[in-house]
C-alpha cells in the first residue's frame, strides 16, 4: 500500500499553494521570489515553472525553455491521476501567451472541482508605467475571463487602468478602480503601487459581501531611487500569505507585506553599496535569503490608513 501524502493527510494550518510562475536558475523572480517566502510563512508550495531561464531577461543574454499550455495540462493530469490536486490556493504571475493563460483558466476550474473553496490569487502582469510587456490580446482575456474567477487581484497602476478602462490620476480614481474590479469578481483587490503627484501608495480594498461597500485603505510607501527585479512576485506572495492568516483584515496583511518588502529592499540597497556598486545604475537582484527574518517576523513600520 502506498504511503499517504502527508501534506494532504496532515495539512499545514496555513494552506497548500500551487504556484504557476517563471523560474530562473540564478536570481529571484517569479517562483524563485514567491515560493521561499510562502514556505517561511508555513505553506506547502508546489511550483510549476512556466519558463526555466538561466537568469532574468534584464541581463544581456538569457537561455532556457518555455512551458506551453499542453505541457502545463500534462502536469495537472499527472497530479490528478495520483489524487494530488487538492489545493487551498492557486497563485499566478507573469504569463506570456493567450494559450497558456487559457490553460490556466482550465486549471482554475479543475482545482475548484476538487476544492470549491480554492482561492485564486492573481498578479495580472501586463506592464508598467504605460508600457505593455505582454501581447496586447492578453489584456482582454485578463479583463473578461481571469478577473471574474480571481479571489484576489494585485495589479499595479497601469495594469489596473488596463483592466478597468479608467485613468488613475488620484486616490479617488484608485478606489473607484477597486470598485469596478469588485463588481467584476474578486472580493480582494490590492493596487500594489500608485504614483500620484510624485507620492507612492498602495491601495487595498476588501468587499466582504457582494453589494456592500468595500473596506478600503492606503499605505504610503517610500520612494527608493533604484529598480529591483522580483518585487512584484514577492509582494503578491506575501499578500497571499498574510491575508490567509488574517482573512478579515486585509489592511493588517498589507502592513505586514509592505513592511517585509521595505526591509528587504533596504538591505538590498545597503549590500550593493557595501560591494561598491551604485544601486541607481542597474536593476538589482533582491536579497531574499538574507531577509528571511524580515519575512517571517516583520516589524510593522508602515501603517494602513482607512478611508471612511
Amino acid at each position: 500500500m502506498a504511503p499517504p501524502i502527508l501534506s494532504l493527510v496532515l495539512p499545514s494550518e496555513t494552506g497548500r499553494v500551487l504556484s504557476i510562475q517563471s523560474h530562473t536558475v540564478q536570481g529571484y523572480v517569479g517562483n524563485k521570489s514567491a515560493v521561499f517566502p510562502l514556505q517561511l510563512l508555513g505553506y506547502d508550495v508546489d511550483p510549476i515553472n512556466s519558463v526555466q531561464f538561466s537568469n532574468h531577461t534584464g541581463y544581456p543574454t538569457f537561455k532556457g525553455q518555455v512551458l506551453n499550455g499542453q505541457q502545463l495540462w500534462e502536469l495537472i493530469e499527472g497530479l490528478q491521476e495520483n489524487d494530488l490536486l487538492y489545493y487551498t490556493h492557486l497563485l499566478t504571475g507573469y504569463i506570456g501567451s493567450v494559450s497558456f493563460l487559457s490553460t490556466v483558466l482550465e486549471v482554475v476550474n479543475k482545482l475548484r472541482s476538487v476544492n470549491p473553496k480554492l482561492k485564486y490569487v492573481c498578479d495580472p502582469v501586463m506592464g508598467d508605467e504605460g508600457k505593455l510587456y505582454v501581447p496586447p490580446e492578453l489584456v482582454s482575456v485578463y479583463r473578461e475571463k481571469v478577473v471574474p474567477v480571481a479571489s484576489m487581484l494585485t495589479p499595479n497602476q497601469f495594469e489596473a487602468e488596463l483592466l478597468t478602462n479608467l485613468r488613475i490620476e488620484s486616490e479617488k480614481d484608485g478606489r473607484e478602480a477597486c470598485n469596478i474590479l469588485h463588481a467584476a469578481g474578486p472580493p480582494m483587490v490590492v493596487l500594489t503601487s500608485i504614483n500620484i503627484n510624485g507620492n507612492l501608495f498602495l491601495i487595498g480594498s476588501h468587499q466582504k459581501e457582494k453589494g456592500l461597500p468595500p473596506e478600503q485603505f492606503k499605505i504610503v510607501i517610500p520612494k527608493i531611487p533604484a529598480y529591483f527585479t522580483g518585487t512584484g512576485d514577492l509582494t503578491t506572495a506575501l499578500l497571499l500569505g498574510w491575508s490567509n492568516k488574517y482573512p478579515d483584515n486585509l489592511d493588517k496583511a498589507a502592513e505586514l507585506a509592505v513592511s517585509s518588502l521595505q526591509a528587504l529592499l533596504q538591505r538590498t540597497i545597503n549590500d550593493y553599496k557595501s560591494a561598491g556598486h551604485d544601486p541607481k545604475s542597474t536593476s538589482l537582484e533582491i536579497r531574499l535569503i538574507q531577509s528571511q527574518n524580515d519575512i517571517r517576523n516583520p516589524e510593522i513600520k508602515f501603517r494602513a490608513e482607512r478611508y471612511t
